[in-house]
């Protein structure tokens, strides 16, 4: 009986392991966070304003869905990981571009600052 129920045990714990191991996606979890931490950072510095935000973080709901539906069936394929891959990169590409165009809110008032005219 105690060898049938340790042979149980390692058959499960063999066929277990792999299926963790292959939908985990530790680089797209930490390169999310980092995504959201420098949203959250050009918030805070009025780099981004409201609606610019609220798109970004719509974007990081679009990424987050893409990463969910590739580890429904238990594995994430390399095409999955590319396609999550690719959709990070976009992303990003989105954050940087409205962390850096010129419009401001310093204030945090909800609209855009105007730069001061030049006479």
């Amino acid at each position: 009986m105690k060898i049938a129920s340790n042979l149980l045990f390692a058959v499960l714990a063999a066929v277990a392991l792999p299926v963790l191991a292959q939908t985990s996606t530790p680089k797209a979890d930490q390169r999310q966070a980092n995504q959201q931490k420098r949203i959250d950072q050009g918030v805070a510095t009025g780099q981004l304003t409201g609606k610019e935000a609220a798109r970004l973080e719509r974007g990081q709901e679009r990424v987050q869905k893409l990463e969910d539906k590739a580890k429904a069936d238990g594995v994430v394929t390399k095409k999955e990981r590319a396609r999550l891959q690719q959709a990070e990169n976009v992303q990003s590409r989105h954050i940087a571009r409205q962390t850096h165009d010129r419009q401001r809110d310093s204030n945090h008032d909800g609209k855009k600052d105007r730069p001061a005219r030049r006479k």
